[in-house]
């Protein structure tokens, strides 16, 4: 019985393992996997999870049995002789079905321990995708400041040169100069913001947190096709808190069975062995009678006597309520996911519809104004206000495409927690 409720545990724990996306992308891959191997809160709530499965052995043994030791002061005297020592042992019997419900009980308890593992290692991958992405966003907008760097030293060398040839403004170079400026200060503050990214993800992968990262790739995001109703009948069926809360229940459903139990008597099976000595009396060794300093063997059985019931009512309606509770957290861990996969799959919908308008629209309208404007520079039709302008909007679009992105991807990453699977992604 025991090895089928652990197997049934571990077999459960398997099937329940969540699975993650990780967009091809082997270099979150590698942080994820590290994350679960190493984490501190995933590697205590497997730690709690393996201390939950001794408890099946200690609920299921009987009790310990007794040995008592008599010995008599005044001895007693008998017609065949003196009674000296009295040797005794005893054994509780529980009920039948008492231990196989506790055992039961405890491989429910064990399986809820199993569903809070999992859900702390979906916490924590939710949370390692979250730092990555934000680091990616930051590499991705350092690069572009970078790049904008270079166009802006491009537009002060040729400002430096018109105004050598005295057909353009110093004011124009100072500008420019400015804004060159400007763009080494975004750099730094870029920075600072990746700093606390990156000691996020050493904290969630147990390196320390001064440890670099290497620069992560802004991949472009997957198409995912966001359906409320079969994400909502898959959170059901995967999503750890739920599955715990269900075990709950099923575990509060034993817990009845076994408070009803608790009315019934147990049952105290004895065996006692007395000590006889022999007649040393003058008659006694005489004429010694039959059975002369023959030991005495005796056999009990005797059961508990459950009169106080009101103790036991208790228990039972003790169970009953903590079966109510756990209904009323499934349904709240049900209604928590079902929001959780609407604000996601709203995000990502909206998301979505921004980065089309800025990949087919927003994009190409801004390199195309830049281009405009250089041109129009060169010939000295505008100044480098209107050239810098130009310059701002491209790259305000690039770096709002960048964020777009990184938030895509982690509203996937909070879609993929609230379903408790790896989110379907469509295939071109």
């Amino acid at each position: 019985m025991r090895f089928r409720l652990l197997l049934g545990v571990l077999i459960g724990l398997g099937a329940h393992a969540q699975t993650y996306s990780t967009n091809n992308d082997e270099q979150l891959a590698e942080y994820i996997g590290r994350a679960l191997d190493r984490n501190p809160a995933v590697q205590s709530s497997f730690a709690r999870y393996r201390a939950s499965l001794q408890r099946l052995p200690q609920v299921s043994a009987l009790p310990d049995p007794t040995i008592g030791l008599m010995q008599y002061l005044r001895t007693p005297e008998t017609r065949v002789g003196p009674q000296t020592t009295g040797l005794s042992i005893q054994q509780r019997f529980p009920w039948f079905g008492k231990l196989s419900d506790q055992e039961k009980l405890a491989a429910k308890e064990a399986a809820v321990m199993a569903a809070a593992h999992e859900a702390d290692k979906a916490e924590t991958v939710r949370r390692v995708k979250l730092a990555y992405y934000d680091l990616a966003y930051v590499d991705r907008a350092v690069a572009l400041n970078e790049q904008e760097l270079e166009l802006l030293r491009h537009y002060e060398t040729l400002a430096e040169a018109r105004y050598a040839q005295g057909i353009g403004l110093q004011q124009a170079v100072v500008k420019l100069q400015a804004e060159i400026t400007r763009g080494l200060n975004r750099i730094e503050t870029l920075r600072l913001r990746r700093v606390d990214a990156e000691v996020a993800l050493n904290l969630l992968t147990d390196r320390p947190a001064g440890e670099p990262t290497p620069p992560v790739a802004l991949a472009s995001p997957p198409t995912a096709r966001v359906d409320a109703a079969t994400l909502a009948d898959s959170a059901r069926r995967n999503r750890p808190e739920i599955l715990a809360a269900f075990l709950r229940i099923e575990g509060d459903e034993k817990r009845i069975h076994l408070a009803r139990k608790q009315r019934l008597p147990d049952v105290t099976v004895g065996a006692g062995f007395v000590n006889v000595l022999g007649r040393r009396d003058p008659l006694g060794r005489e004429f010694p009678p039959s059975g002369n300093g023959k030991n005495i063997y005796n056999l009990t059985v005797g059961m508990n006597l459950p009169i106080f019931r009101r103790k036991y009512d208790a228990g039972v309606l003790e169970a009953s309520e903590l079966l109510i509770a756990s209904k009323q957290r499934y349904r709240e861990q049900v209604n928590e996911a079902e929001a959780a996969i609407r604000s996601a799959g709203f995000r990502m919908e909206a998301i979505k519809r921004q980065m089309a308008l800025f990949e087919t629209t927003l994009v190409a309208q801004a390199e195309q104004a830049l281009r405009s404007s250089e041109d129009a520079y060169a010939t000295g039709a505008i100044g480098a206000v209107e050239l810098l302008d130009s310059e701002r909007v491209l790259l305000d679009v690039r770096l709002g495409l960048a964020q777009l992105q990184s938030d895509y991807m982690k509203a996937l990453a909070e879609m993929e927690r609230a379903v408790g699977a790896a989110f379907p992604e469509e295939t071109p």
